[in-house]
């Protein structure tokens, strides 16, 4: 057969040696291509694999760099042999191969030792007596190669246990030998090798019976090796070798003899206690023999158990500490190991319990009682664990071990009361609890559900007492480590789970929980233990009376009262863990037939409400007053709950109860405050003066003064005693104060001799002044005066300013304030008396606000903030009530204050409560600081302007801060204006309120001097509008309504003064009222809408201040607009400007010369300080504005004249923040007379510039020399005045640009060839004016899209990108102004005969688009088609591709008129010496083929289809799949006389296209993909249309590809015989292709359509050919990609039919 032929002449044995070969390439893809390959080939052929894997094997890895890989397919091969091919001989030899390769190195680790291994094991699969005598002849007691020999017949036994099984006499009767001079190092892999022996035989057992291969010799051979290992290899010192030796002899235990099983447990049995003094994985290993070894001893069917109990307690005792592992492994790395060793351990006990649960009971009680920490956590982890499953055998020992779990309920170590935890709630589930028993285990938890969050781990130590020394050093500290944390949760998850899951301990709970109240242990179980009396209430909400009964017939159960006094003091965190709160009225709710009757219903009412202000913690931490709000509610609840239940006797039970309880709390619990509150609104519902006496002396010695809020509660506590008995109340106090120290001069001694004891009378006096303070703010303030004035009038303050503590400060502040809010109230009710010595008490508060020289500025700043908070409260308080406040005084308190706008922000929850302390108290000085009203108006000028740095700041908020305290000023300075006003700061009318008489007001004369009114004059408004009107405009919101309120006030205030004598304000008066209004209504839009535009609110706010200023406050204002116009907010900034042209276009005629021009000065002084562009472009703006409604020509004059002077003198590119003068064009091209004449001027001048040398066309000279320094000058003077005009807006301007439009953006485009001209010799500075210029243009006419353009690419230098961005400035034009397309065309048309070459290329770009749109242009469109053809000649390769594409870009019914010229055009220049012109003249070809008709294409159809062909071979990516792309477009054409002429073509291609569907290049791929789809219908072939669906044929992965290549060459064999030849030729000549990618593709479709074909003549041609090119590719190719296709190629020709008789090839 021909096929046999060709397969006896193709050289397989050299292909599969360099396949052989290439396992060892550097190239990772080549080294897996060919293991791939070779695993392939070798069921094929595995005799010829393995004689070249042979031959390359005989230097050894030392030679061959892969030997792994080598090793790994002669493997695979080995297996593959047929039972006939498999020669022992050969064998043989293999197998010597791979144990010289073994036998080379001492140790066995390596991947290549395992390949090796892996051979010997495929040839034991066909020969395993060959594979054994060859291992065996390396199983000398000298030879390094044993371990390796080992390992080999460890996996034999692993793959074959059934042929190895009965082969296991002789493997041990030749390892036994040598098993007593085995190294250590290698005593590991002999071990793992008896394991796996053992295991076989287990699995042989499985379907044989094992007593057939376990004979007399076998065993006795186990028994050796048993010995051997116990007795030597099991007491080495190495643990990986006592480790391995353990686990095999944990399988051979099953396998030896009863006998010596027996005889051997006093020696195995201590060596695997021994293995747990180690990590947790070797006590894994031990744990799984020890099982084996107890299943084995005790579980067996050939006999009674071979241990007795006694026997096992030493493993029972070692096993119980290894419990703790698991417990203790939290880690993701250690955690199965760890669960799988708890698994174990309790199997063993198990099998154990099995045989012995009586005794197994009795031991561990008895560990349990031992009270050691491992041991005893051990036990109980295995009762827990065993008490379910032998709860029968166990059920009489129930009482004993109840009584061993209560001798151990007080244990100290956290993990054995985890244990006792988690064994009672079994025990619970079983009905182990019961009666008091039951009541102790119920209290065991209860004790640790209140374990506290914070314990360290010395706490931990001090409570466990000694750590527990562990006998197993790897394990130490395992067995105790557990974390309290973990405790309470099992704690409180178990009681509530005993609680709801098991009815049988409610009568074990009930109720007994109610003891677990009151104790103080038990404070942290409250929440856990309320919940459970809360499930059980409701349960048993049917059996209420017998609940309550039964509570009432115990009379170890506490007393309500005793109850309701814990609980409610226990409310005090709303936020504490568990929903304290919550739980704690919930159980009150459900308690309530507890307590007397008729607070029941009450309770059912207000509880609901306490929860649900707790129910959400979220919310509450957004509340910085949540603490104080919940304490206030629960005095509340408590005060109204006690009125509710009007029974004294119950009051003073409960009082009783509250006073015995302070010890239940430490002495800086917070909940100690809450309970002097408590008792104290208690003691108010008290008369017995006795009663009361005794409680308040309790309370003082029961606080702790020390702790802040323990102080404050107490002092409010004594407040709300003397509400109703003050007398009682100042006497203690008075009792303290004269027990406090006997004279200043000890204090002075203190702070030298001890600090301890300063900061003791620290407390004590910050306690007094509090006390003194709350009693006087809670006392009746009918008998409060003569109180009052004694306390002050001792001077017994004085002595409180030496506190130094911070929180002392503020107590003393705090109290001073309480006895100025005292005065006040006694006021408000009518009782109006003087505080004396009101400014001592000031100087005193300003003095504690200070920080001290010592103090640490880190730690105390918080503090000194919070100190000086209350102390600018406390001085609002002072200076508002009588006597009034002194100048002196007032500048005092007004220079320590102000500074504090300028705070920082954080902590913002002390800051902000600082700064609304601070305004209000500037608003009281405001009141109180001066004696009439113009000196009040002074010093409100005069505080303002104190307050401009801060209004103005840069930081926002500061400015916020400022704008707040002005608006607050000025609404109680318009207060006393308008209304009056009140000593006491009050707004609006009040007693307190001097009323001024309007009707008298017209006579000034004769009014006292305290009511005099200031005049609108002396508000200075023109200066102060400028300061706040920026602030309208502010980027805070806030602050831009604040600013309008504060303009607000000052007009309504100005409005409300009289007016001067003999003055004019030269205003309208209703106008001015109606603008307030409108300002009005604006600052009720702000405050109801906050999302309102803020620019529309400036402008209608600016809009009524132009009307109310007058004009000499307008001028005033006009004077200072360089503060707003310069202020620090830019935005605040721009709205300035606006507001200087509103005043300046509504009311600049009012303005007088002088003005104008200090107004003038004004702005231009601006725009030297501004530095942002923008907004001196809006100064500029503003001086146009001022010069067209005022004196326009010396406003003008002045500008340009300075403008002139830049140019000359100054490098305005360099400037500083840009050139002001450039924006000031704007302005003056909104006049009507400047603007024709000057855009004329302008245009003039460009066009007249002389010829640029970077812009020259080849071999032209310029017609005249000129200066390049003034050319330059005058260009850019040029260009920099057109683009003030275009940017100078305005309709006349518009106008004249629409006008003269096709001028100016001919001559714009033309110009910006120029300037790219100069680019590219490195001048750019022309470019990016010009691109100013045309970007002004654009904003002119309105073109956005051209300015877009612009602004993306305008400043892209390289020849394409400005191309590009003229044709697209071209198409924009044409699209937004179709008119003005005749006359650009014209004059760009002509300008293509300019001598500038990028004149000619800017021309050619800008005409090639407007083309597109040349419909309609009659004799015009002749003239640019003939203009364009002319210049496809050009020099300039841009001028010729453009002309080409602007040819192609014509409307189609034009391009159908002259399709011949255009065809013509591409022809020729499809073969351009330049590949850009290539590649638009094949983009243009597809372009013209969309449209063009057979007759114009069919002349040359095929003179495109040759050029189109020596295209597709370009390295250009582009021009490569562009050209494929046109082929297929072509296929539309072959149709008549042409058909078979183009058909001959397609199949010239053909190859080459399939070959580039996977090309490098993506683009290229669709290309050839959609070029396959159009012809593939022409070559009339169904299977090959069909492949283009496929997935293979649109995937970009190779495998795919590859898939795709089979499935192709199957169809060229079916039903392309004749072109097999043409197709083998082409694709053979693609191995040379310059792309590796290209010559994979060309290797694997040429090897696929030999593999599949079935033409006996083709074959015989090519396969040879094919095949030796191959082999010499892959032995010389440097690309990774060849060889690795090389590889499955080969792999595919010797796996086909016409190569089937290499099958039987083998080498010489």
């Amino acid at each position: 057969m021909a096929s046999s032929s060709s397969g006896n002449s193709i050289p397989a044995p050299e292909a599969i040696q360099v396949l052989v070969s290439s396992l060892a390439d550097e190239s990772p893809m080549v080294r897996e291509a060919s293991m791939a390959a070779l695993q392939d080939i070798a069921p094929l052929n595995p005799l010829l694999v393995l004689d070249c894997c042979s031959i390359v094997s005989r230097g050894g890895r030392r030679r061959f760099g892969n030997i792994t890989g080598l090793f790994q397919v002669m493997s695979v091969a080995i297996r593959a042999l047929n039972v006939r091919d498999v020669d022992p001989a050969y064998m043989t030899k293999l197998a010597k191969i791979a144990t010289a390769e073994l036998i080379t190195s001492k140790e066995f680790n390596a991947d290549w030792q395992r390949a090796a291994t892996s051979v010997l094991v495929a040839i034991g699969l066909h020969l395993p007596d060959l594979m054994m005598e060859e291992v065996f002849l390396h199983l000398s007691g000298s030879s390094s190669s044993m371990p390796a020999m080992i390992q080999v017949l460890a996996d034999f036994s692993s793959f074959d246990a059934l042929q190895f099984t009965p082969r296991l006499k002789a493997v041990l009767a030749r390892v036994l030998p040598i098993l007593g001079n085995v190294r250590d190092v290698n005593k590991p892999i002999f071990a793992n090798a008896f394991k796996c022996w053992c295991q076989a035989c287990w699995q042989y057992s499985v379907d044989y019976p094992l007593f057939s291969v376990l004979d007399a010799d076998v065993m006795s051979f186990l028994n050796s090796a048993f010995e051997l290992l116990l007795r030597v290899w099991a007491a080495s010192r190495d643990l990986k070798v006592r480790s391995t030796t353990v686990e095999a002899l944990g399988q051979m235990v099953g396998l030896i003899t009863r006998t010596q099983l027996k005889m051997a447990l006093l020696r195995l049995v201590p060596t695997i206690l021994d293995m747990y003094k180690k990590d947790q994985d070797v006590a894994l290993v031990a744990t799984c023999t020890l099982h084996n070894l107890l299943n084995a001893s005790l579980l067996s069917e050939s006999g009674p158990p071979l241990l007795e109990f006694e026997d096992l307690t030493v493993i029972l005792s070692t096993l119980l500490p290894v419990v703790c592992i698991s417990n203790d492994s939290k880690e993701l790395s250690n955690f199965s190991v760890g669960l799988k060793t708890y698994n174990e351990v309790q199997h063993c006990f198990l099998a154990v319990g099995s045989v012995y649960p009586e005794d197994l009971f009795v031991f561990l009680l008895n560990k349990c009682r031992l009270k050691e920490e491992p041991l005893t956590f051990g036990a109980f982890s295995v009762l827990k664990h065993l008490l379910p499953r032998l709860s029968e055998a166990w059920h009489s020992r129930r009482p004993s071990l109840v009584e061993a779990v209560k001798l151990l309920l007080d244990e100290h170590s956290w993990g054995v009361r985890k244990a006792i935890a988690e064994l009672i709630v079994v025990m619970a589930s079983h009905c182990y609890l019961i009666g008091p028993s039951g009541e102790l285990f119920v209290e065991f938890l209860v004790r640790n559900c209140a374990i506290e969050d914070a314990v360290d781990s010395k706490e931990v130590v001090r409570r466990n007492g000694s750590h527990y020394a562990f006998p197993y050093k790897k394990l130490e500290g395992k067995a105790g480590a557990f974390s309290p944390m973990e405790l309470r949760v099992i704690c409180e998850k178990g009681l509530l789970l005993i609680t709801v899951t098991i009815p049988e301990m409610e009568l074990v709970l009930w109720p007994f929980l109610l003891k677990m109240i009151i104790p103080r242990i038990y404070t942290g179980a409250v929440a856990t233990v309320c919940r459970c009396i809360s499930e059980l209430c409701r349960h048993r909400s049917s059996q209420t009376d017998t609940m309550f009964s039964e509570c009432k017939a115990r009379s170890d159960i506490p007393h309500p009262e005793e109850l309701f006094a814990r609980l409610v003091v226990l409310l005090h965190n709303p936020l504490s863990r568990e929903q304290l709160a919550t739980q704690i009225l919930t159980v009150l709710y459900y308690l309530a037939p507890l307590f007397p009757k008729n607070v029941s219903l009450f309770w059912q009412d207000e509880i609901p409400k306490m929860k649900a202000y707790v129910s959400d913690t979220d919310d509450l931490k957004e509340d910085p007053l949540y603490q104080e709000t919940w304490d206030d509610m629960i005095i509340n609840f408590l005060a109204e709950s006690l009125d509710v239940i009007q029974d004294i006797d119950w009051v003073i039970s409960l009082g009783n109860a509250f006073a015995n309880q302070y010890e239940l709390y430490t002495a800086e619990d917070e909940h100690s405050a809450l309970l002097h509150r408590c008792l104290g609104t208690l003691l108010q519902k008290v008369h017995d003066r006795t009663y009361v006496c005794a409680k308040i002396d309790l309370m003082y010695k029961q606080a702790n003064i020390s702790f802040p809020k323990n102080r404050l509660g107490l002092a409010k506590a004594m407040g709300l005693v003397a509400a109703s008995h003050l007398d009682t109340v100042l006497e203690k106090l008075k009792d303290i104060l004269d027990n406090v120290g006997q004279s200043f001069f000890q204090r002075v001694l203190s702070f030298f001799s001890d600090r301890a004891k300063m900061e003791e009378s620290d407390d004590i006096h910050a306690a007094l002044a509090l006390m003194y303070g709350y009693a006087a703010k809670y006392a009746p303030t009918t008998i409060i005066e003569a109180r009052i004035d004694a306390l002050v009038g001792t001077n017994m303050l004085s002595h409180l300013l030496h506190v130094r503590h911070p929180t002392a400060k503020q107590a003393v502040i705090t109290a001073i304030n309480l006895l100025g809010q005292a005065v006040y109230n006694a006021s408000e009710s009518g009782t109006s008396f003087p505080l004396k010595r009101r400014d001592q008490l000031l100087d005193y508060i300003l003095t504690l606000m200070g920080r001290d020289s010592e103090d640490d500025l880190s730690d105390s700043t918080r503090e000194l903030l919070c100190t000086q908070s209350l102390a600018l409260c406390a001085c609002t308080t002072l200076v508002s009530v009588e006597p009034k406040l002194t100048t002196e005084t007032r500048n005092l308190v007004l220079k320590a204050t102000l500074g504090f706008f300028g705070l920082p922000n954080d902590p913002s929850d002390v800051i902000n409560p600082l700064i609304d302390n601070l305004i209000t108290l500037l608003c009281a000085i405001l009141v109180t600081g001066a004696e009439d009203g113009r000196s009040r108006a002074e010093q409100l000028l005069h505080m303002l302007r104190q307050l401009d740095p801060y209004v103005s700041s840069a930081v926002e908020y500061q400015r916020e801060r400022g704008c707040s305290a002005v608006h607050e000023m000025l609404l109680k300075f318009r207060t006393l204006c308008i209304s009056g006003y009140c000593a006491l700061g009050c707004q609006g009318s009040c007693t307190h309120a001097k009323k001024i008489d309007h009707a008298i007001q017209r006579n000034y004369s004769n009014l006292p001097s305290a009511f005099v009114l200031p005049s609108r004059d002396a508000l200075c408004l023109g200066e102060r509008i400028m300061v706040y009107l920026p602030r309208c405009a502010d980027t805070n919101p806030e602050v831009r309504k604040l600013s309008a309120q504060i303009l607000d006030l000052f007009f309504s205030i100005s409005l409300s003064l009289p007016r001067p004598v003999n003055s004019s304000l030269g205003m309208d008066i209703e106008l001015s009222y109606s603008a307030l209004t409108s300002l009005e209504d604006v600052i009720a839009i702000l405050r109801s809408d906050a999302s309102i535009d803020p620019s529309e609110v400036f402008n209608r706010v600016v809009c009524s201040i132009s009307i109310l200023l007058t004009k000499d406050e307008l001028a005033a204002a006009m004077h200072g607009c360089s503060t707003a116009i310069c202020d620090k907010v830019k935005q605040s900034a721009e709205s300035g400007i606006q507001a200087v042209v509103e005043f300046i276009t509504k009311r600049g005629n009012e303005l007088n010369d002088t003005d104008i021009s200090r107004t003038t000065q004004s702005l231009l002084s601006a725009t030297v300080h501004v530095s942002e562009k923008y907004l001196r472009q809006e100064i500029l703006a503003a001086i146009s504005s001022l010069a067209e409604n005022t004196s326009s020509g010396i406003v003008f004059n002045e500008v340009l004249a300075t403008a002139g002077r830049d140019i000359t003198t100054k490098d305005i590119s360099r400037l500083r923040g840009g050139w002001p003068v450039q924006d000031a064009f704007y302005a003056f091209s909104q006049h009507a007379v400047l603007s024709y004449s000057f855009l004329e001027h302008v245009i003039g001048i460009v066009n007249q510039t002389p010829l640029l040398k970077g812009d020259l066309g080849k071999g032209e000279s310029p017609s005249q020399s000129v200066d390049s320094n003034a050319v330059e000058d005058v260009l850019q003077a040029a260009v920099i005045a057109l683009t003030a005009f275009f940017r100078g807006g305005g309709k006349i301007g518009r106008k004249a640009v629409e006008q003269n439009y096709a001028s100016v953006l001919a001559t714009l485009v033309l110009h910006f060839g120029s300037c790219h001209g100069l680019a590219s010799s490195g001048q750019l500075e022309p470019l990016r004016a010009m691109l100013i210029a045309f970007h002004a243009f654009c904003e002119c006419v309105g073109d956005l899209e051209m300015g877009k353009i612009l602004t993306r690419d305008g400043e892209q230098n390289e020849n394409e990108k400005w191309i590009s961005v003229v044709g697209d400035l071209a198409g924009c034009i044409s699209i937004k102004r179709p008119k003005e397309i005749p006359a650009i065309c014209l004059i760009v048309s002509k300008s293509l005969e300019r001598f500038q070459r990028f004149q000619r290329e800017a021309a050619a770009a800008a005409l090639s688009e407007f083309v597109r749109y040349s419909d309609g242009f009659g004799s015009l469109l002749e003239q640019m088609v003939e203009a364009l053809c002319r210049h496809v000649s050009d020099d300039s390769s841009t001028v010729r591709r453009l002309c080409l594409r602007g040819l192609v870009q014509m409307p189609s019914i034009h391009v159908l008129q002259y399709t011949t010229q255009i065809l013509g055009v591409i022809l020729a220049l499809l073969d351009d010496p330049e590949e850009s012109v290539q590649l638009t003249a094949v983009s243009c070809l597809l372009m013209v083929l969309e449209s063009s008709s057979n007759d114009a294409v069919e002349p040359i159809l095929l003179n495109l289809s040759v050029r189109l062909r020596n295209l597709q071979i370009c390295m250009n990516a582009n021009i490569r799949g562009n050209a494929f792309v046109a082929f297929g477009a072509l296929s539309g054409y072959a149709i008549g006389p042409h058909h078979e002429a183009f058909l001959e073509q397609i199949h010239a291609v053909f190859p080459r296209l399939v070959l580039h569907i996977h090309d490098d290049d993506l683009g290229v791929r669709q290309a050839c993909r959609n070029t396959f789809k159009s012809i593939s219908p022409l070559m009339e072939i169904e299977g090959v249309v069909a492949l283009a669906n496929t997935h293979r044929f649109g995937s970009d992965h190779r495998s795919d590809y590859e898939d795709f290549l089979r499935d192709l060459a199957k169809q060229f064999n079916q039903h392309m015989d004749s072109r097999i030849d043409t197709y083998m030729a082409s694709i053979i000549q693609a191995f040379e292709a310059p792309w590796p990618v290209i010559q994979a593709n060309a290797v694997y479709l040429c090897s696929s359509m030999l593999a599949l074909s079935d033409d006996q003549r083709v074959s015989p041609l090519y396969f040879n050919q094919v095949f030796g090119m191959l082999v010499g590719k892959m032995s010389r190719s440097a690309d990774s990609i060849v060889r690795a296709t090389c590889s499955s190629a080969l792999s595919l020709l010797l796996k086909s039919t016409n190569s089937s008789s290499w099958k039987a090839v083998r080498l010489e």
